[in-house]
Parts: structure tokens; sequence; C-alpha cells
């Protein structure tokens, strides 16, 4: 995965602020490595009903829809059964068919651009002051039936998730600690595996609840590991995600450490913000040039 160029991002200021300035400044306190919650007002944005979701479905491609039951354990093995529903069915019958669908990079259909990139603009003097450019804007959406569970899993972005509709309950752990994540786990993922993580009960001793109403999001730092149960309504959440060069460095190291394990040694994890991990991302990048690396 290459270091993608800084993307400009609109200046025009929304009337009313979607993270007010107290918001902003508890943001700038805990990031990048504190995961905590925040207020917005985002409110029902008409972009964001379930017959604007079912139309953006229509123009994303198959490869940005996922899909799949609602009823599924924290922990699964692999990827979750479909349902058998289309994907508009699901959206306008989100209260019924027992699912959870994701709507991914919103950022290629023009208005949602520019509902990503005015609200991630909000927050860009305090994340450039933290990790540098803002890298990588994306946008997904998250529609689910009541109850609905989004199983164990880690993602390798800066992410903020703003809750619309309904509530849910984000269960984070820490990041970079192996007994949530092992290394190899890590390693394999940055060569493509799967992002699904193998769950024990005995992990909730680690876990941090974060319960989020309509008008509330919670960060999740880079690579931590988590999963989110929706309540007794169907749920409609907005996730803003970025990358910095500290989350591709971390990325490289760790795709660089599978390279060292493949030869029969054990290497060091990567260091957690601010440590660089420059030199091993360094190495891996120098390898793929050569193409002794994927």
């Amino acid at each position: 995965m290459g270091i993608e160029q800084h993307i400009a991002i609109p200046t025009e200021a929304a009337a009313t602020a979607v993270f007010p300035p107290p918001q902003r400044a508890h943001f700038a306190t805990n990031y990048p490595e504190t995961p905590h919650l925040l207020r917005h007002r985002l409110g029902e944005n008409a972009l964001m009903n379930l017959d604007a979701l079912a139309a953006l479905a229509g123009r994303l491609p198959d490869s940005s829809i996922e899909y799949n039951r609602g009823d599924l354990p924290v922990g699964i093995d692999g990827k979750p059964a479909p349902t058998g529903l289309s994907i508009e069915e699901t959206i306008r019958h989100i209260a019924t068919s027992n699912s959870w669908a994701v709507l991914k990079n919103v950022e290629q259909v023009p208005e949602y651009r520019t509902l990503l990139l005015n609200l991630l603009e909000e927050l860009r003097p305090a994340i450039e002051a933290r990790t540098g450019a803002m890298l990588r804007p994306q946008g997904f959406v998250f529609i689910s039936s009541p109850n609905a569970v989004t199983p164990y899993h880690f993602d390798p972005e800066h992410n903020i998730l703003l809750q619309l509709v309904g509530s849910k309950v984000m269960t984070q752990f820490p990041a970079g600690e192996p007994r949530f994540a092992p290394d190899a786990v890590h390693e394999s993922y940055h060569s493509g595996g799967p992002r699904e993580l193998r769950w024990q009960d005995d992990l909730m001793e680690g876990a941090s609840e974060f319960p989020l109403d309509p008008g509330e999001a919670v960060y999740v730092p880079v690579m931590a590991p988590h999963f989110v149960r929706v309540g007794p309504d169907s749920s409609i959440s907005l996730s803003i995600t970025w990358r910095s060069d500290w989350s591709f460095a971390e990325a490289d190291a760790r795709g660089f450490n599978r390279v060292l394990r493949k030869a029969g040694l054990t290497p060091a994890a990567p260091g957690r913000w601010p440590a660089t991990n420059k030199p091993k991302a360094y190495a891996l990048r120098a390898l793929r040039k050569l193409g002794l690396a994927g």
C-alpha cells in the first residue's frame, strides 16, 4: 500500500459546525491514540435517510457494498453469509430484514464526498498538528437492523463513527496489544488477509464500552480491535476515516515483520504513535521496488 498524496479539502464552512469548538478541543486532546466520545450536530441529514441511502447503493460499484445477516456472534470465522435480499431491499426494510449493511467509499458520489470533506475540514487542524497531512479521506455508511452485531475486527484508518438514527454500543480494546490482536494477525491483514479477529470471552476484561445515541460519536484509533451491537431499533451511522504517514508506516512495518517472520525471525512489533516505524517501513518499500515483497 503506497503513500497517498495530500488531498485538498474544501474550505467552505457550514453555517453551524457539526463538531462545536469544545468537541474539537476534546478531540485534539485525545487524538490520535485515546478512544473518546464526541457530540455532533449532523442531525437528520437528507442524504442519510433510508430512501437516499438505497439510491446511493444503486450508484456505487458492487465492490463498495457489503451486506449480510445481522444476527451474528461477536466472533466469526471468515465472512458472514448473505441474506438473499438485494441491497436496496435490505436498506428500505432494515427494521425487519435482520441485516447489517455497509456502503463503502461513499465519497465516490459527489454530494457524499462534499459531506465527508466538510466534516473532516472541521477537524483537520487538530489532525495535522499531530499526525501530519490528512490522507485518503473515506466515508462508510452503516445501516443495521435492531440488535445486529458487527463482529470483532480492526481497521487501518483513524476513524470517527457518528450515530445518526437508533442506538448502538461500540466495545473497543487497546490498540497494539497482542493479547487482543496477535502480531502475526496484523501482518497477515496487511498482506491481504481478513480484518475479522478471533474472539475469546475472556478478552472482555480489557474492554471499554461506548454507548452511542443520535448526536453522539466515538473515535477509534488505528487498528484498535472492536465490535458493535445495535440497540432495539434500526440504526444508521456514518464513519469518517483518514490515513496519515504514521498509519501507513505502521502498516508497512507490519508488512516487513511478515517478511522477517517468514525468514524464521521473531520481530518486535511496530511502536504506537508517536513512534515513527520508518526504518522498517522504508525497508519494505525498498523490497517492493525490487519486486521482492507484495
